[in-house]
């Protein structure tokens, strides 16, 4: 079993640091989107990943081999595959929909569904706490949308259409994740990582307008360019974090993310006309808060059910 080397203060450094990359990516994409369409927005991301991982595990002479793979583990690198260019690609299209804000409150399912996963493929068990997180969290959700109900299920139109996208990306999201954690027995999270972004390369080369990239202004090409290499980063980070700190502290810690994209809404709404924050009430904001919340009762409860069942 992986133990931490307990620099707390290190791994906390690096979860909020790995917080503030992924509050700050869906602002970007939004705007992105205003210039390049999905297809070809997730293709570069998906070059540049594969470009900058490649070199790096080519400097450490730990390149992936497919040999290994027996016939189970090419059916799950084929949903790891599957999942996570789904939910790119997903959360992109849902997101040209709907607000940066309500997207991160909305992608905030994967953990719980990952979770939800656990108990069905692995047979694992919620805690109390954990099914009181999971509760607190869908509650908050409906009260973060409090003013978008009726429009979400009595008059389906365009926003409605990006919260359901957003909910089918978190489902690909948590298929990926499930498939990865049953890989990691075969190869290393890099190699895994590396192999499904150099296949997404290929796959969405196709519907990829590669030319836009010339037709897209200054502040669009340094858009592209941030997108594409904060999740190298912000999975970076959060792998080191990791390395120094509890799983479930540093997802709790991950947690605030969708209240510092709200935040960075409000921030830069009046720099430009094109970031519309969510409009919210006091309701919602508590909503928003009950979701933060629940996620994180759900992380630290499923640490302490961990802990009881190690000592039992």
């Amino acid at each position: 079993m992986h133990k931490t080397t307990g620099q707390w203060k290190l791994g906390l450094g690096l979860a909020l640091v790995t917080a503030l990359l992924w509050s700050i990516l869906p602002v970007a994409l939004k705007l992105l989107l205003g210039q390049m369409d999905a297809y070809t927005i997730t293709w570069y991301r998906f070059l540049a990943a594969t470009v900058l991982l490649g070199a790096f595990q080519m400097r450490r002479k730990a390149l992936p081999s497919v040999r290994i793979l027996g016939r189970h583990g090419w059916l799950l690198l084929g949903v790891a595959i599957v999942g996570l260019m789904g939910n790119y690609l997903l959360y992109l299209l849902g997101l040209d929909f709907i607000t940066p804000g309500a997207a991160q409150m909305v992608i905030q399912l994967a953990p719980v569904l990952l979770l939800i996963g656990g108990l069905v493929v692995f047979g694992e068990r919620f805690s109390r706490l954990q099914w009181l997180g999971l509760a607190v969290l869908v509650f908050g959700l409906a009260l973060f949308f409090n003013h978008r109900l009726v429009e979400l299920f009595s008059e389906p139109g365009s926003y409605a259409s990006g919260v359901v996208i957003i909910i089918v990306a978190a489902f690909a999201w948590a298929a990926y994740a499930l498939a990865q954690k049953q890989l990691l027995k075969h190869m290393a999270s890099e190699n895994i990582m590396l192999l499904i972004y150099a296949a997404g390369v290929m796959i969405f080369l196709l519907p990829a307008d590669l030319g836009s990239v010339l037709k897209i202004n200054q502040l669009g090409l340094l858009l592209l360019i941030f997108a594409s290499i904060n999740t190298l980063v912000a999975y970076g980070s959060f792998a080191e974090a990791l390395d120094h700190w509890e799983a479930s502290r540093v997802s709790a810690v991950l947690a605030i993310t969708p209240m510092l994209t709200l935040a960075w809404m409000a921030l830069l709404n009046p720099l430009s006309n094109d970031i519309q924050p969510e409009p919210l009430n006091q309701l919602s904001i508590i909503g928003g808060a009950l979701v933060v919340g629940g996620s994180m009762l759900m992380s630290l409860a499923g640490r302490q059910a961990k802990k009881d069942n190690s000592i039992n």
